[in-house]
């Protein structure tokens, strides 16, 4: 189902979560910069996952009611992707908080080696 922009809101914003469909319908993180989502026809994400994995540390925890999650999730850090901003589901179900986001992208960091 194709995304319909809002107006007001005309393209996603670095922190906010929306639906997306994947390898399944599920929440991603906005994690590219507004200056990209902006004028890009795509944008990066980190999916975000309802299974744990403890000892994972690549995995950020989110807990439910966060940023507008409905269960405790975990951001999958190690598997940043792009996808096009018509597979997004407006309006955005919630925003990260500025430290959550900070985590996430520490993570992002080493997961990729730009620490």
């Amino acid at each position: 189902m194709p995304a319909t922009v809002t107006s007001g809101h005309p393209y996603p914003r670095r922190g906010e979560i929306y639906l997306v469909q994947l390898d399944k319908r599920r929440p991603a993180l906005i994690i590219s910069t507004d200056a990209l989502n902006r004028h890009a026809l795509d944008v990066c994400v980190v999916p975000i996952t309802g299974v744990e994995h403890k000892t994972f540390s690549l995995r950020i925890p989110l807990r439910a009611g966060e940023a507008g999650l409905h269960s405790s999730s975990c951001a999958k850090c190690d598997q940043v992707t792009t996808i096009e901003k018509s597979l997004l589901v407006y309006p955005p179900i919630g925003r990260l908080s500025r430290s959550t986001l900070r985590q996430v992208e520490q993570a992002i960091k080493l997961a990729l080696d730009l620490a």
